[in-house]
């Protein structure tokens, strides 16, 4: 029976630990796409600057005298910054959760990313999926309830 408890234990390593690189990598990935939305900024401050300066955009647009209002501009800007900021902090709470991960904590909060993740179609369901399966198992929660009782109270 030790034998078997200690091979499970094996296998509970290491599948915490696999977890732990799969968020690093999400967590890059994700920081990497938030880029498209300082592009949709920089999109949108060009475009309001071109409404402010309409004997440019005069020559720019298709009909003569035709300036895109300003506020698109603004709009774009601003939808850009929301998308940055919102998979930024995803990208974040992925990272935390992979140091969690390895420091066996806060395993409700890292089952609420992997949540999150699946909603990121195929790869971060696949990852979510398997968090839920591996943090699911009793001898994975004895783990993250074992270092809690051994963190020292500050």
């Amino acid at each position: 029976m030790t034998d078997e408890i200690s091979r499970q234990a094996i296998v509970d390593e290491e599948h915490l630990k696999l977890l732990s690189l799969g968020y690093l990598i999400s967590a890059a990935t994700t920081a990497f796409f938030s880029l498209f939305g300082l592009m949709y900024v920089v999109m949108g401050i060009f475009l309001s600057s071109v409404a402010s300066h309409p004997s440019e955009a005069v020559a720019m647009a298709s009909r003569p005298g035709q300036a895109p209002p300003a506020f698109l501009g603004w709009f774009f800007a601003v939808i850009g910054g929301a998308i940055f900021l919102f998979t930024i902090v995803l990208a974040a709470a992925k990272l935390q959760t992979a140091m969690w991960l390895k420091r066996r904590k806060s395993r409700t909060l890292c089952m609420v990313v992997a949540g999150i993740s699946c909603l990121e179609i195929p790869y971060g369901t696949v990852l979510g999926v398997l968090t839920f399966m591996v943090l699911g198992r009793e001898s994975v929660m004895r783990l993250f309830e074992g270092s809690r009782h051994m963190e020292p109270m500050a």
